[in-house]
Parts: C-alpha cells; structure tokens; sequence
C-alpha cells in the first residue's frame, strides 16, 4: 500500500507559502507517496445545492483559502523532491480541456513527471454557473475532455473534433514528462461515475462508501473495464478515510493500492506531529 495525504484546507493553510510547503515538506520526510488538493473556483453564498457527503449538505470551507489546484501543485513541486502530486479532484467541465491539457503538462514537465489528475464532474451546481457553464452537460463534457486531453499530450499535430471540443494540428508544447502521458483518476462513486472510470480512467478515486458498498462499485468499474476492451486491474484504485491498520488491509485486500489519509492538525506544528504519528503507526507497517 502507498499512502497518500490531504492537508489542512482551513483558514489561510492552503495558501501560505510557509505552511502548505513546510507540511508538504514534512508529509515527504514522513515517507508519504503523495499529496493531494481539491478544487472549488467560487462556493457562491447561500448555495442551495446539496454537498453530498455530509448530512447537513454543506461543505463547510466556505470562507477558507483555496488555491487554484495546478497552481497550488506547481508550487509545491519546487519545494519537494519526490512526492507526487495529485488533485484530488480538479473539476474538469469547469475547464478548458485545452488550457488545461497546457497547464497539467507544464505542471508534470517541471515536476519530472510527478502529477496525478483526478478528476470530478463537481456536485456544485452554483458554481458551475458562475464559471460559465452548463451543469447538466457535465457528465458529457468530462467523458470528451479526458480523450481531447489525451491527444494534446500524445500527438505531435493533435486533431480533435467533438461536440463541445475542436481542434486541427494544434501543437500543444511541453509535453509530459510521463511517456504515456499523465494518468487521470476518475472521482465519484455515482453510477456514471464507476462507468467513466471503467471506460477511460487510469485510476478509479471514489469517498463515501461503507465498505459492501465499495466492493459492489468496484466490481462495477472493473465489468465495465471488460466490456471495453480493457484490463480491469491496470485501473489503479485509489481510497481515503480510516486511519486504522486493519481498516487499510481489509480494502488493500480487495486491491487498493494507495489510501489517502486527511492529516489536519489546528496549525503546522500539530500537523507535522500528525504526519509523523502516522508515519509510525500507518505507513511504515503497511507500505
């Protein structure tokens, strides 16, 4: 099991130099695979859209930093050595599939190779209209934008031409560093959600799930995965939640190979003595 990490998104966290890189920095040194950043362009006020994975449908960051994730990662690249860098999840109907093929290849350009995209359709439907977009097309736009995405990184002249996407002999420059291009981890846990990780994901990264339910999903995605064509276990499965040992195993069981752990501590320091304890007590006994 490789161990994944998601830091503190309070107050001014995220967007401090000295605290997001110094735990950044400290998740490394613990023995850390990988650190992990969510997005949201704007929550507006008052938003009647339900967050689904609390009771009270709200998701309660409202007034906290949140940097742009790309961003966010190409900073931290500059300030760890090794760790990988994944979103966790970038909203990609919200994007330019475009813009942001350019923006994640620079990102996995400068950093050797070292970003991870998971992507999510957003359950925000606010939010999505601010930026300039439909909500109920997402779905549509995420499946077309991964394959346009994936020409712009693989081709030396990329051609694409879909409903919401085209392009003729678009040369798109740097390319990633990752040879087969940069892997995308499709979040959810929806029905349409396990059918897109199935069809198109290099990884699958659903929340919220007891752990029947997660077997049941999985086994979705990987009947999916067969009826395309695909190698079900090639799809890399990707979990967070308990920080418990015997929890980790029973999903590493079932073939989950990377968890990814919410490290909050109150500030940095108490964060760092958070990584460290799980370090001893998570990573070390089971990576």
């Amino acid at each position: 099991m490789r161990f994944g990490v998601m830091p503190p998104a309070h107050e001014r966290f995220l967007s401090s130099p000295d605290m997001i890189g110094g735990y950044a920095q400290a998740a490394e040194e613990a023995g850390f695979e990988s650190i992990w950043v969510f997005e949201h362009a704007v929550i507006p006020a008052d938003y009647a859209s339900r967050y689904p994975y609390n009771p009270e449908g709200r998701i309660g960051i409202e007034d906290d930093d949140l940097p742009d994730p790309l961003a966010l990662l190409a900073f931290l690249a500059g300030v760890t050595d090794h760790l990988l860098l994944g979103t966790g999840v970038l909203i990609l109907p919200q994007r330019s599939p475009v813009l942001c093929a350019k923006e994640c290849a620079t990102v996995d350009a400068l950093s050797n190779g070292r970003l991870q995209l998971g992507i999510g359709v957003g359950w925000l439907r606010e939010e999505a209209e601010a930026v300039g977009t439909k909500f109920e097309d997402r779905g549509a736009r995420t499946d077309e934008y991964i394959e346009a995405m994936r020409v712009l990184w693989r081709d030396q002249e990329p051609t694409f031409h879909g409903k919401f996407t085209n392009f003729d002999r678009a040369k798109c420059n740097p390319k990633p560093a990752q040879t087969d291009g940069i892997p995308i981890h499709v979040g959810g846990h929806s029905a349409a959600a396990t059918r897109r990780a199935g069809r198109l994901g290099d990884g699958w990264f659903p929340i919220g799930l007891r752990f029947e339910q997660f077997s049941q999903q999985q086994e979705a995605v990987r009947a999916v995965a067969r009826d395309a064509g695909r190698d079900p276990e090639a799809i890399e499965v990707t979990y967070s939640g308990s920080t418990k040992p015997d929890t980790v195993k029973k999903y590493a069981d079932l073939g989950v190979s990377r968890w990814v752990v919410a490290a909050w501590g109150d500030d940095l320091e108490s964060s760092k003595r958070l990584l460290g304890d799980l370090s001893e007590t998570l990573v070390a006994p089971l990576s």
